[in-house]
């Protein structure tokens, strides 16, 4: 069994190597033994939004901290030798003590919101958890993300992006080991991000319209995760078993075992 040393550099590796490093998010124990053994995986990632709506949360910090540490712990401990990085929205009132108790558990790297909080108390937040990793021993691949885009649309895009790149700039500076923006982003805009902060230092989302792998290689981005649109394949996958059924129908021909 690998260290969560060991599996902390592995992260950051993956995080800085040519190749895109691809993640598609869990929410719970099945979830990441089913991606775990998918050929193709190299780490895990948790998706905030999965975890608290299969315990019965709304998203956006509702899931007790407790509650949301012992299910990335259950994850990480699921994934053996895999890397994990979980989403720990904006580290719950106190982001160096999530960190360290995330790492308490397993996880070696991790998202954090700003929530568009000001720029100083974003920057303090990074800070915090950069130095609880540090203090742990572990090169924890901190993931700073920022929510410009997804609360930008009323304003203009050349100030969206804008304040993206100050932030962004602020957290890698801060020590953060990567940029996330989430949003749908065309390719002309991914590729301002990453001429401003660097090629293998900025991650986004996979969504419905979102930029193709290829041009996400091609454009230098570092990682592209899927957040709770896993989550949603699975669902409607369920929902549509259920429509089927209802109307005489069964389960589909190329079901498979996985549990």
């Amino acid at each position: 069994m690998s260290t969560t040393t060991e599996k902390a550099q592995l992260l950051r590796d993956l995080h800085a190597a040519p190749e895109l490093l691809l993640v598609v998010n869990v929410w719970d124990a099945i979830t990441t033994t089913v991606v775990a053994n998918t050929p193709g995986t190299r780490a895990i990632a948790t998706a905030s939004h999965g975890i608290a709506a299969a315990r019965g949360y709304e998203d956006g910090e509702n899931i007790p901290r407790d509650e949301m540490i012992a299910e990335v712990g259950l994850i990480a401990r699921t994934a053996g030798d895999l890397p994990v990085t979980a989403d720990l929205e904006g580290g719950y009132g106190d982001p160096g003590g999530t960190v360290a108790r995330a790492v308490d558990v397993g996880i070696v790297g991790a998202n954090l919101e700003d929530q568009m909080k000001p720029l100083s108390d974003s920057v303090k937040a990074v800070e915090a958890a950069v130095t609880a990793a540090e203090q742990a021993g572990v090169p924890f691949a901190l993931n700073a993300r920022t929510d410009a885009f997804l609360r930008g649309a009323d304003r203009d895009p050349e100030d969206v992006l804008a304040d993206a790149i100050e932030r962004g700039r602020a957290y890698l500076d801060a020590g953060a080991t990567n940029f996330f923006a989430p949003g749908k982003l065309d390719e002309t805009t991914v590729g301002r991000l990453v001429e401003a902060l660097g090629e293998r230092k900025v991650n986004i989302i996979g969504i419905p319209g979102s930029i193709s792998l290829d041009a996400a290689q091609r454009l230098g981005v570092a990682r592209v995760s899927y957040g709770p649109w896993s989550q949603n394949v699975a669902l409607t996958a369920l929902a549509n078993l259920a429509e089927d059924v209802y109307s005489g129908g069964g389960l589909p021909a190329d079901t498979r075992k996985l549990n």
